[in-house]
């Protein structure tokens, strides 16, 4: 049995598929999902669907990212925000032509039960983007920093890694987990197109979004199963490049 933690997929089913079938994943492996599985490439209603249906053969963890958020607030209440609509909420609009309404309120059901963060009995944690409690993320009291932040990726690229974990200067958001798992800062943006580790934090989007491939990682054995590059899978669009 593995747990498998995946990154930012962004409506790219093609490569979703394509990274299950290379890391041959079974019934018995466990994956934990980062959140942002819409927006991007052309099938985020398709990658819920399938997500919804692969979870009722493995046990899965959805983490809610800031675009499932948007989405969801669609779904919702069929508003549409203008920040959401101009990184790939429009894509993701398209994408729900011919699905019927009994369809996107199970869609909606599967949004609002998907947790802002996930924490193992190994005290790993997992989360979208990060947080900004230095008591942990029982105490983040605002749900945006799940959803955006980037300072708790920043802090661990900056770290010196002679500053041993018992000493006053460690950071304190970093001492209450063995290890944080995130996504939403591509490494693209640091020239990486693997998942990047720093001190005790894993991001694993690779930019699956935007020029990169969608990325798993086997938190036990550390070994990383990646997709083709995503814009290769979809010739003819855009992604959420900006052409």
């Amino acid at each position: 049995m593995r747990t498998l933690v995946i990154g930012d997929i962004h409506g790219g089913l093609k490569a979703l598929i394509q990274l299950l079938k290379r890391a041959e994943v079974t019934n018995e492996d466990n994956l934990i999902f980062l959140g942002d599985y819409v927006d991007g490439w052309s099938e985020s209603a398709q990658v819920i669907q399938y997500l919804i249906e692969l979870s009722e053969v493995n046990t899965c963890v959805f983490i809610k990212g800031n675009h499932d958020a948007w989405c969801e607030q669609w779904l919702a209440s069929e508003f549409i925000d203008d920040i959401w609509y101009n990184h790939g909420g429009k894509g993701t609009l398209k994408s729900y032509n011919g699905f019927s309404k009994a369809q996107k309120n199970e869609h909606l059901d599967f949004f609002e039960a998907m947790p802002v963060y996930h924490l193992d009995s190994e005290q790993r944690l997992f989360v979208h983007a990060g947080f900004r409690s230095v008591h942990g993320v029982e105490k983040e009291f605002d749900v945006r920093g799940f959803y955006f932040d980037r300072t708790l990726w920043e802090m661990a690229l900056t770290m010196d890694t002679r500053i041993n974990k018992d000493s006053t200067l460690y950071p304190k958001r970093l001492k209450h987990y063995s290890e944080i798992y995130i996504g939403h800062t591509p490494t693209l943006n640091f020239k990486k197109t693997e998942p990047m580790n720093a001190v005790n934090v894993w991001n694993v989007d690779t930019g699956a979004a935007f020029t990169g491939k969608l990325s798993a990682i086997d938190i036990d054995s550390k070994e990383i199963f990646q997709s083709d590059v995503v814009k290769d899978l979809y010739p003819n669009e855009l992604g959420r490049n900006k052409g």
